[in-house]
């Protein structure tokens, strides 16, 4: 059951540091199988490339950010939870804040990512795809949203 003491706003500037732990801890625990490399990439491109371009929303518990959901455009371009955090439907608030925002989406995950492979069906999106992520050499699997 989610805590009704959540809320979800806009990102700013200033909520950078928050973010970027956050996808630290939960990139660590669902990408155990992404290069130290690549992860070091992804970490520059968070602050320089995605969080700027990208349309965030946190989610916030007493104050203290513990996810969010990128959108570009209709899709998920990145939600991240902190661990410590899973199972207690925030997950599913943010997703549905986004479906709210700009109706049916759609999300790139690695198939590897259990956690987050499974979130999404249980959510209800279906497989379209899978590729090769060339960055990583891990296979990508797109998935949607009835409608998307």
């Amino acid at each position: 059951m989610v805590d009704t003491s959540f809320s979800i706003r806009p990102y700013r500037a200033d909520d950078t540091e928050d973010v970027i732990a956050v996808w630290q801890r939960a990139n660590a625990l669902a990408h155990p199988f992404l290069s130290a490399d690549f992860v070091a990439d992804v970490h520059k491109a968070m602050r320089d490339i995605y969080l700027p371009n990208a349309e965030t929303h946190v989610l916030e518990v007493r104050g203290d950010v513990i996810g969010f959901v990128a959108l570009v455009g209709t899709d998920i371009g990145g939600l991240f939870l902190d661990p410590a955090w899973h199972g207690r439907g925030f997950g599913r608030a943010l997703v549905d804040h986004a479906f709210a925002l700009k109706g049916p989406l759609t999300v790139e995950v690695f198939r590897d990512n259990a956690i987050g492979r499974v979130f999404y069906e249980r959510y209800g999106f279906v497989m379209v795809a899978d590729a090769l992520h060339e960055p990583s050499g891990h296979v990508s699997r797109t998935m949607a949203m009835p409608g998307a």
